[in-house]
């Protein structure tokens, strides 16, 4: 257990970042998965805006520290490459 004031804030606030950042990772691996179930499904227009949802999250959660904008990056360029061959294949 901590001893002094700013070690006992410091708890209180990591625990409030770890809540946070948890609960973006949440969001965004919840459109991801509602994404994904689309492009099984090979449904276009649910895929398409799915996609779009989990744009717009990325871009937004990126700007934090829970992500880092390469991440983000990343993820959205592979999530448009498979939007992009279910589009192709079907």
């Amino acid at each position: 257990m901590p001893n002094k004031e700013s070690a006992k804030k410091r708890i209180r606030q990591d625990a409030r970042k770890r809540a946070r950042n948890r609960w973006r990772k949440g969001v965004i691996k919840d459109g991801i998965k509602t994404f994904l179930d689309a492009i099984t499904a090979k449904d276009v227009p649910a895929a398409e805006e799915a996609f779009k949802a989990v744009q717009k999250q990325l871009d937004r959660i990126s700007t934090t520290s829970t992500m880092h904008k390469n991440k983000a990056a990343r993820s959205k360029s592979r999530l448009s490459r498979r939007l992009k061959a279910l589009k192709t294949g079907a």
